[in-house]
């Protein structure tokens, strides 16, 4: 599913309207009839106790209009309760609004005393919020900054029509105060704000509505930015052919660890396997390969001859390993290599000049910091997984300027690096520079342990070695990687399991994916 931001969204419903005529009265009517039907088929135990829907005085209003009028045809009991007068009203909004009128549903106009609402607040099922939608771009005050205070000390139900009232669509930050959802009805398609966060937190579940805008005018005018969810990743996952061998599935070169950081490269090793690479070796010095031996059963290991006494890779082994990766699909770098200005030298050499795609996590992006030029010298694709500390090394910025724009420092960094971009954290972004982008939508706070982004790392590699194109690798395996912390989570608790179990979990969320494939074919 595609996301946008609330002037690419204006501009989508603009041309349903204009170019398809399309009129917006029935993308209205669509809207508030599709929440409508969401709100029953969820609260049906509580809509007895009445929907107070509380409306502002936009088309967020206007939907809020529809919602009602639905719910009361419905058999259900509704109030309405409007924090602008009659005359801030206008177009489709205004057609509604005159609608419930004429049908006499209990219709409250408030002002700057919102003491009635309070307590019909306190009496109602549930609350509507339809105060403001995507387009809000000031900050919220006066009544309908108190009227969101309410709402949230209410311990209500709360279905946030289109987006939380409040909340930015575009960089999920609430504007002053933002309505806190259980359950957001978003139209058409989801929005930047509410899959990112702060926003995630105030959206509660999302659900898209279906306002039946045309397919094409999605497909040809939307940005190629996709919300990854389980609907994206079972379009995407490829099933296994029953005539098929570990050939077919490629053969990964694993270029991590170090003494004192031989975890990191097993755990590769192990989200690579489980991720469904055909055959798994790591590159190791000759030092460490004893360890690797007993610790990994189902990867190979390929025991350096140019030892070193740093315990890790080093340059003098560059002609080695190009020797090595020769016939391998991918090849992943970086996870526990240290920091040693030999491993280094190395790490720059093989991201510029092996010509097989490349994951390249933690020391290994380290060692690019202020040396960019060798990525742009790449004979293939580069895949970057940086953790916002990383990645503000890796580009010579503040973590708290990454923090505050994910999606745009991203696509700073595709461009600068000419690599696709794995920003990790919290609602992961994958940026191509070629232009797509994606947000994460799986995963849970539990992935927040040391090693999960080593399994990370072996587990796109595993997909590009695979085939699969490498953003939809990256991505594909970024949401992989967050759904078997779901899986986890749910099993055995919200934290506490450890990266070894998350690269466990894989082989089920790749199973519940490819269901889900199956199930949408039949």
């Amino acid at each position: 599913m595609r996301l946008v931001y609330a002037r690419e969204m204006q501009t989508l419903d603009r041309f349903t309207i204009e170019e398809f005529g399309i009129p917006g009265l029935i993308l209205m009517e669509n809207a508030g009839r599709g929440t409508a039907e969401l709100i029953v088929e969820r609260f049906s135990h509580v809509l007895p106790q009445g929907a107070l829907i509380i409306c502002g005085p936009g088309n967020n209003g206007g939907d809020g209009f529809v919602i009602a009028r639905h719910l009361f045809q419905k058999g259900f009991p509704v109030k309405i309760f409007c924090l602008a007068p009659t005359e801030k009203f206008k177009g489709d909004a205004l057609i509604n609004l005159q609608i419930v009128k004429k049908m006499k549903l209990p219709l409250f106009f408030v002002d700057s005393d919102i003491s009635t609402l309070r307590q019909e607040i306190k009496a109602c099922g549930l609350i509507v919020d339809a105060i403001f939608g995507t387009g809000l771009t000031r900050e919220v005050g006066g009544h309908f900054a108190a009227a969101i205070e309410a709402i949230n000390q209410s311990e209500k139900p709360v279905i946030a029509v289109d987006i939380p009232s409040g909340l930015s669509a575009d960089s999920g930050k609430p504007l002053g105060i933002a309505v806190k959802a259980t359950l957001t009805a978003t139209m058409a398609l989801p929005k930047i704000g509410q899959v990112i966060y702060p926003g995630r937190y105030y959206v509660g579940e999302l659900k898209v509505v279906d306002i039946s805008m045309p397919k094409t005018v999605i497909e040809e005018l939307a940005p190629k930015r996709f919300l990854l969810d389980e609907s994206w990743a079972s379009k995407n996952i490829k099933p296994r052919e029953p005539e098929s061998h570990k050939g077919t599935y490629g053969h990964v070169a694993v270029l991590a660890g170090s003494r004192g950081k031989t975890g990191a490269a097993i755990l590769t090793c192990r989200g690579a396997l489980r991720g469904g690479a055909g055959l798994v070796t790591l590159v190791c010095p000759k030092s460490l390969n004893h360890i690797y031996e007993i610790a990994l059963t189902e990867a190979m290991t390929y025991p350096l001859e140019h030892e070193t006494e740093i315990n890790s890779l080093s340059y003098r082994a560059f002609d080695e390993i190009i020797s090595f990766c020769q016939g391998k699909k991918a090849a992943s770098i970086g996870p526990g290599l240290g920091l040693h200005q030999e491993t280094f030298e190395l790490v720059h050499r093989l991201v510029a000049r092996l010509d097989i795609p490349m994951v390249i996590d933690a020391d290994a992006i380290s060692a690019l910091a202020g040396e960019l030029f060798h990525l742009r010298r790449a004979q293939a694709p580069r895949i970057l997984t940086p953790h916002p500390g990383e990645l503000a090394r890796l580009l010579d910025i503040s973590i708290e300027e990454i923090k505050k724009n994910r999606l745009e420092i991203a696509r700073l960094a595709a461009k600068e690096t000419e690599s696709i971009i794995v920003l990790k954290g919290a609602a992961t972004v994958v940026v191509s520079p070629d232009g797509r982008e994606a947000v994460n939508y799986s995963g849970n706070p539990g992935l927040a342990t040391g090693g999960t982004g080593d399994v990370l790392t072996g587990l796109i590699t595993a997909l590009l070695a695979q085939g699969y194109e490498p953003f939809i690798a990256a991505c594909l395996g970024v949401y992989l990687h967050g759904l078997s912390g779901d899986i986890l989570a749910k099993r055995k608790g919200p934290f506490g399991f450890v990266a070894e179990e998350v690269a466990e979990a894989l082989p089920n969320a790749i199973k519940e994916t490819i269901m889900r494939k199956k199930l949408g074919s039949l």
